[in-house]
């Protein structure tokens, strides 16, 4: 497989190595997330200004047009960065979902002030009993004359207690477990009867359980058509989970290079712990499991562009379960090569791989990815 950048893309690459390494450093992502909103507004704006937020948007909405390799390039650096930014849900999830919905004058305003950083958004996908299943929805929209009452709860939402909209998927029609009669609305955080829950999540960044109790949302509210709301939804995922295997995989580079350095610098029986064979082997492994990540999300970036549906599945699947698994063995390496200083606050060790669990149980967990490549399997 033939794999390179462009010139534009290698100059986002180097934009954002040299400004995360710049201006973001371990001791500002402690900072940040102990704020209330776990990220730096001020740092948001920056990042505005570099263009960074127009990414993934089409032209036609303002956007940058970028493709999946962009949003790679991109998050793979704030993977390195260890960044903590609500990009993934304002950007990959909430305007990318607008975006897709296609060319429409309010939802055109209202991305204008996403790409400005001016807007914070979040996406309510997920309920308790899905389990990753996208079709499983109990939350109800019922038509009522100009607009739909909203009843239902939706759980564990990225960034929802710092969202100024939010887009929940509902149930217009159908069962609880069918794919068709899901329909995606545009939500004020604020509206009448909505209410939440906020809490953390090891990584430090904020989430949200939202309660609907018969929210008024007009009918020009709804986004595409009423019960086809799936479709784009899983789109969105879709690109979303390639954006986040970046991340992981910036991540585990991090991750593996500061092991690498540590070992050049600690001592043990008077000599570096890097001159012993063990653990030159073990730190091999590590780099071996970065590569072999990076191999397949080249792969899955190519098949995104080439628009080979069942194909991008597979390839999409399996480069979830290969991130997850080698993503648990590049951090259990790191904190054990480090001893017992790789799980305190102090060290970034510890932050690293407690982002890479929590990027592992987005969007489905290597299990249930694993899973679902056999149901291919045994469909083909």
């Amino acid at each position: 497989m033939n794999f390179s950048l462009t010139e534009e893309q290698q100059m986002l690459q180097d934009s954002a190595a040299r400004f995360i390494g710049q201006n973001y450093s371990f001791e500002r992502r402690q900072k940040d997330t102990s704020l209330a909103q776990g990220f730096d507004p001020e740092l948001w704006r920056q990042i505005a200004e570099l263009g960074w937020l127009s990414v993934p948007f089409s032209q036609q909405n303002g956007g940058f047009d970028g493709d999946a390799t962009d949003l790679m390039v991109l998050m793979e650096q704030f993977g390195k960065g260890l960044v903590a930014l609500p990009y993934l849900p304002t950007i990959l999830l909430f305007g990318r979902l607008l975006d897709l919905a296609g060319i429409n004058t309010s939802y055109s305003k209202l991305l204008g002030q996403v790409i400005e950083g001016n807007i914070q958004g979040s996406l309510a996908f997920m309920e308790r009993q899905a389990r990753y299943q996208l079709s499983d929805v109990k939350t109800e929209a019922v038509r009522s004359e100009q607009s739909f009452v909203i009843t239902g709860e939706k759980a564990l939402v990225l960034n929802g207690p710092n969202c100024d909209k939010l887009i929940v998927s509902a149930r217009t029609s159908g069962g609880q477990y069918d794919e068709e009669g899901i329909s995606l609305f545009l939500v004020d955080a604020n509206a009448s009867g909505l209410s939440r829950t906020d809490y953390r999540l090891m990584d430090g960044q904020t989430v949200a359980n939202f309660y609907f109790d018969q929210v008024k949302v007009p009918t020009e509210q709804l986004i595409g058509q009423e019960g086809k709301g799936l479709m784009l939804l899983k789109r969105v995922i879709d690109q979303a989970l390639l954006g986040t295997c970046a991340e992981a995989l910036g991540l585990m580079h991090r991750l593996t290079d500061t092991t690498i350095e540590y070992s050049k610098v600690r001592k043990q029986f008077g000599v570096t712990i890097g001159s012993f064979q063990a653990l030159q082997h073990r730190m091999v492994d590590m780099f071996t499991a970065c590569e072999q990540t990076r191999s397949l999300l080249f792969r899955a970036v190519c098949s995104a562009a080439s628009m080979e549906t069942n194909e991008h599945q597979k390839n999409l699947h399996a480069l979830k379960v290969l991130t997850g698994r080698n993503g648990k063995a590049v951090g259990n390496e790191a904190i054990q090569l480090h001893g017992g200083m790789g799980l305190t606050d102090e060290l970034d060790v510890g932050h690293g791989v407690k982002r890479l669990m929590v990027i592992n149980s987005l969007f489905g967990d290597a299990d249930f990815h694993q899973q679902k490549m056999v149901i291919r399997s045994l469909e083909a």
